[in-house]
């Protein structure tokens, strides 16, 4: 079936349930950003394959809702198929919730598979739609019972994460959690996510490309630890060491009658947008709940020690791998054909060759000319571009090691560019630089920084519209919360926070600029007014000097550019060959 035919068959089934609206996110039952393959009813109902939107289908019409990071996508994929793109961040478009608020009349029904809905999106749909006492229905989803071909749930092998690499117990991680729930007021914690259970647990799995977690569900109170998950996946030697610490396993799918026979007014504590819909109804029946941010959300986000020295490691084996392939690329690029695709697959074999490699922490953005405007394009093989010895190319990789997550993304000038491109550049690189340098007090959020990172862009009527920086995971997602460089995030950046600095510029239909570095909350100093804390730039790799234009540069700029190139030299140099040393030493030369 095609989107259209797909759309039709769902429409039938909507018919015969009295379904007037049904709604379809880009979910999984652990709210998952990326969620496995069987899950990812969104894009197949509609056609659209960028990670965050939000498709609603009526009788008559059909919309999705996605942010400006997959406009340009959107249009593309969405073309014949009849759903209307709607742009979230645009003034004159309406939330989804308002906008079925405003299209379905008085006592309609809307439809959707409240497994992949969280608790916190179901209750503002609800508000929205109350006015008109529209009903909310969420027992069944009736995608799967059109989607013939829908893909099995993943069922691959639990690993544990030494704790050379961890640098926490698990057992102490328990007992933070424990100590964090006794304060709470609750007896016990639910918890969904699936990278705050890989972290509680220090165990990793691949079940969801890119990102090295396992499909489990944990409970937790002060004197049970319950793991919910597939037996299949965990040998015996890893079931015997999670029982050294008196971990309790049962099967994915007996949760529900687990939750069903809690205690009467278990005090239970759940994250509402890390929790779905459907297990929150459950516990509503006999629990009293209390709504907070996962426990081990915030926790993570703060890594210790190790886990910071093991980030700084792996960003090193990263760098050797980035500046062999740019030395390959510039040997190569005017010999052969290559593609957007194929460039990208030379970088994973190098990355590959290093210490700790798991594999890719996100499909690698490569994006050559009019296609690296599109922020997250995805190349293809039978879409790619060839790319030519002329122009820009932009690449946004990273990669997953036992010590460290990566993410980093280069723009590179494949012949002289233009004064324009120049400019652009550099304007990009300032604000890169701007963040990098950055010195603040304790209690400073992401949204009092982001700033920093558009101000030479403002200056020139110039933006872009994504967020400077997302929170990173440790051997974990390559998107994790709570922190973000964001001008809507106000968690307070704290010590071992570690996130991307990535401004950008985008012209449409002609090129894309991103310079992206990983970077880690650091001490500062303490003075008589405050403590103050400041960024450690891990990534490793040259930045295009025949892109910069240097009279827009200050001298504190140059001279940060010259220091951190100096640092690149330094440091890989002694992983490369000759040839290899000789191209970095002239890539890192001061201006």
């Amino acid at each position: 079936m095609n989107v259209q035919e797909r759309i039709k068959a769902l429409r039938e089934l909507m018919q015969q349930h009295n379904i007037d609206a049904w709604i379809a996110p880009s979910a999984d039952p652990h709210q998952s950003e990326y969620p496995a393959e069987c899950w990812k009813s969104r894009a197949w109902i509609s056609g659209f394959t960028g990670s965050a939107g939000t498709v609603v289908i009526t009788q008559k019409k059909a919309g999705l809702w996605t942010d400006s990071r997959y406009y340009l996508q959107a249009d593309r994929e969405l073309a014949g198929s009849g759903i209307a793109l709607f742009k979230i961040g645009q003034p004159d478009t309406p939330s989804y919730s308002d906008w079925l608020a405003q299209e379905l009349r008085e006592h309609a029904v809307i439809g959707f598979d409240g497994q992949i809905f969280s608790a916190a999106q179901g209750e503002q749909l609800q508000k929205a739609v109350s006015a008109k006492q529209i009903q909310l229905v969420y027992q069944q989803d009736l995608i799967a019972q059109i989607w013939q071909d829908r893909p099995a749930m993943p069922a691959k092998p639990v690993m544990m994460l030494e704790l050379e690499f961890a640098g926490e117990s698990r057992a102490s991680k328990v007992a933070r959690i424990r100590e964090r729930l006794q304060r709470a007021g609750s007896d016990a914690h639910f918890i969904s996510a699936l990278d705050d259970i890989a972290w509680m647990f220090n165990i990793r799995g691949s079940d969801v490309e890119y990102n090295p977690v396992t499909i489990a569900y944990t409970y937790i109170s002060q004197d049970e630890v319950r793991l919910f998950i597939d037996s299949t996946k965990l040998s015996a030697e890893v079931q015997a060491t999670l029982r050294r610490d008196n971990v309790v396993f049962s099967e994915y799918e007996e949760v529900w009658a687990f939750l069903q026979k809690l205690p009467q007014g278990t005090r239970i504590l759940i994250d509402p947008e890390k929790t779905s819909l459907a297990v929150k109804d459950v516990l509503s029946q006999h629990c009293t709940i209390k709504e907070e941010q996962n426990i081990a959300f915030t926790l993570k986000a703060q890594k210790n020690e190790i886990e910071v020295q093991g980030i700084r490691h792996a960003h090193v084996r990263d760098g050797v791998a980035m500046v062999k392939w740019l030395y390959w690329l510039d040997q190569h690029i005017d010999k052969e054909e290559y593609t957007e695709y194929t460039v990208v697959n030379s970088l994973h074999d190098l990355r590959s060759q290093q210490q700790h490699f798991q594999g890719l922490s996100f499909h690698p953005i490569a994006g050559y000319q009019a296609n690296a405007a599109l922020c997250h394009y995805r190349p293809e093989p039978k879409t790619a571009l060839k790319i030519r010895p002329e122009g820009i190319l932009l690449v946004d990789s990273g990669g997953q090691y036992l010590d460290g997550t990566t993410d980093i993304t280069r723009t590179i000038a494949l012949s002289a560019p233009t004064a324009q491109q120049k400019q652009d550049f550099t304007l990009v690189l300032k604000g890169n630089i701007a963040l990098s340098l950055a010195k603040f007090p304790k209690g400073t959020t992401g949204a009092q920084l982001d700033i920093l990172a558009r101000q030479a862009l403002w200056n020139h009527g110039c933006n872009y519209g994504h967020g400077t920086g997302h929170g990173i995971g440790h051997f974990l997602n390559v998107h994790e919360g709570p922190q973000r460089i964001h001008v809507n995030n106000y968690v307070p950046l704290e010590l071992g926070m570690v996130c991307s600095n990535e401004p950008g510029l985008y012209r449409t239909d002609q090129y894309g600029i991103r310079i992206e570095n990983t970077i880690v909350v650091v001490p500062a100093e303490t003075t008589e007014f405050d403590t103050f804390y400041q960024f450690e730039t891990v990534s490793l790799c040259p930045i295009d000097l025949d892109l910069i234009e240097a009279s827009l540069l200050s001298q504190a700029e140059r001279a940060w550019l010259n220091a951190y190139h100096q640092r690149v030299y330094d440091t890989l140099s002694p992983f490369l060959n000759k040839e290899e040393c000789a191209w970095l030493r002239r890539e890192t030369r001061a201006i």
